[in-house]
C-alpha cells in the first residue's frame, strides 16, 4: 500500500469514526440529543413527563357552570404542572418542611382536618385552611377568608411569605422571598422545567403566582350525586330524578328564601343558603359580610372582616367523610353544627360588619328549623361531594 493510500484509508476511518459517533448522539432531525429533563426523570420518574403532560388545560365541565374567576391565566398543561411541583415542593420554606399541600390535603378535597395547620418552626396559621376545589368557578375573585388578595394570582405567593405558615417573611432575621427565587433557581429539576415552561431558567414571583394559580384553578368537582341529578333536570329547582324525597326537600330548603315575621322568626318558605351561596357553583356572593362568625382561633379579640367563603362542594366526601372543620375558626366541626349555626344568629357586641341578609328587620334571624329540615339540608349536602377530586393522578404529590 502506497503512502498516499494508506493517508486515504486513515481519513477514511476517522470519518466513520465521527460519523459513528453523530449517530450515538443525534436524533433524527440531526444535533445533539442531550436529555434536557434528566433531573425530572431523576425526581418524578414518570409522574411528570415533559412530552407527555397531564390535561389540565381541556378538562370538560358541565354547560350548566359559567362562572369563571380565571380572568388573563388561561389555564395550559405546562405552566400548570410546573405549579404542581411548585404547590407540592417543601422547598418553598425556609426549613424545607412545609409546602402548600401541608395544608391543602388533597385527601381532605385540600383542606386540612387541623383547625390550624402546622408552619415552619412551630408556627401555624391564623385561619383554618380553606379548601380549594373549584376556586376558579365563582363570581368572587379575590381570595383568603379576609380577601386581602385581589386575585388568585397575587394569593398564591403570600402564604410562602408568611412568617408562622412557610417563613420567607424578610423579618426577625428570616430571610425574604428573593432568597426563594434564588433557592429554586439552584434546584436543577426548577432549571429544565421552567426552560421547559419559559424558555430559560429564571425564577421569578410573577411566574410561581403565573403557575400555582393555573394548578389551582385546575381543581375541580363536577362528578357528585347532585351533578347527575343536574345534567337530567332543566334547572335547580326542579326535583331531581336521582335524589331521595329527603334531599329534594333538603335542596329545596337550600334555594328558597325564609319568609320572616315579626322579630326575625321564620314563618314559611325555605331557608335562603342560596343567597350567599348560590348554584349550581354554591360559591360565595362577593357582596357577603361577617356570617356571624367573630373568633379567633386562639382567641386575642374578634375578627368581623370574613367575607370570603370557598364553594359548598366537597364539605364532605361522597361517602360522608368529614373534610375537615368549618368556618375560619374551625370551630364548628360538622354540618349539624353549621346549620344550627344559622338557625339562630345573634349579634355579638362590636360585630358591625354582620351580613344584612342574616338580620331580617335589624334582628338575628330565627330560622326554627325542625329536624326533619336540618337533617333534610344535611342530606342535600352530601349530594355536593364527588370521588376523582381526592384520587386524580393530575393533582397528586410528584414527590412522592
Amino acid at each position: 500500500m502506497t503512502k498516499i493510500q494508506t493517508t486515504i484509508s486513515a481519513i477514511v476511518a476517522l470519518v466513520v469514526i465521527i460519523v459513528s459517533c453523530s449517530k450515538n448522539d443525534s436524533g433524527s432531525g440531526g444535533g445533539t440529543t442531550t436529555d434536557p429533563y434528566t433531573a425530572i426523570k431523576a425526581t418524578f420518574g414518570t409522574k411528570i413527563d415533559p412530552n407527555n403532560l397531564l390535561n389540565y388545560a381541556n378538562q370538560g365541565k358541565p354547560a350548566y357552570i359559567v362562572k369563571e374567576n380565571t380572568g388573563g391565566n388561561p389555564i395550559t398543561n405546562a405552566k400548570a404542572t410546573l405549579g404542581r411541583v411548585l404547590f407540592y415542593d417543601k422547598n418553598l420554606s425556609i426549613d424545607n418542611t412545609v409546602s402548600c399541600a401541608s395544608c391543602h390535603k388533597q385527601e381532605f378535597a385540600f383542606s386540612d382536618t387541623a383547625i390550624a395547620s402546622k408552619g415552619v418552626q412551630g408556627g401555624t396559621t391564623a385561619r383554618h385552611s380553606m379548601r380549594l376545589v373549584n376556586a376558579r368557578f365563582s363570581v368572587e375573585a379575590k381570595f383568603f377568608w379576609d380577601e386581602r388578595a385581589a386575585t388568585l394570582e397575587q394569593q398564591t405567593t403570600r402564604p410562602i411569605q408568611d412568617h408562622a405558615e412557610m417563613g420567607f417573611s424578610g423579618q426577625s432575621g428570616r430571610p425574604g422571598l428573593s432568597t426563594l427565587l434564588t433557592k429554586l433557581q439552584g434546584i436543577n429539576y426548577y432549571n429544565e422545567l421552567f426552560k421547559f415552561v419559559y424558555g430559560d431558567i429564571n425564577v421569578t414571583e410573577a411566574r410561581l403566582q403565573e403557575c400555582m394559580a393555573q394548578f389551582v384553578r385546575s381543581i375541580q368537582s363536577f362528578d357528585s350525586k347532585y351533578d347527575a341529578g343536574r345534567a337530567t333536570a332543566p334547572n335547580d329547582g326542579a326535583p331531581f330524578a336521582n335524589f331521595t324525597a329527603q334531599e329534594n326537600q333538603g335542596k329545596q330548603l337550600f334555594l328558597a328564601p325564609p319568609v320572616f315575621g315579626p322579630g326575625g322568626v321564620r314563618t314559611g318558605g325555605g331557608v335562603g343558603c342560596n343567597g350567599c351561596h348560590n348554584a349550581p357553583e354554591f360559591d360565595i356572593d362577593p357582596n357577603t359580610r361577617n356570617n356571624g362568625i367573630i373568633g379567633k382561633i386562639g382567641g386575642g379579640g374578634i375578627d368581623i372582616t370574613i367575607t370570603r367563603a370557598p364553594s359548598l362542594r366537597d364539605l364532605v366526601s361522597a361517602s360522608g367523610q368529614s373534610n375537615g372543620p368549618l368556618m375560619h375558626t374551625g370551630n364548628l366541626a360538622t354540618l349539624q353544627n353549621a346549620i344550627g349555626h344559622y338557625n339562630t344568629i345573634n349579634i355579638a357586641p362590636g360585630n358591625t360588619n354582620l351580613d344584612p341578609r342574616l338580620t331580617p328587620g335589624g334582628v338575628g334571624q330565627q330560622l326554627n328549623m325542625t329536624g326533619a329540615e336540618m337533617n333534610a339540608i344535611q342530606s342535600f349536602l352530601r349530594t355536593l361531594g364527588g370521588t376523582n377530586v381526592y384520587t386524580d393522578p393530575k393533582w397528586s404529590n410528584p414527590f412522592l
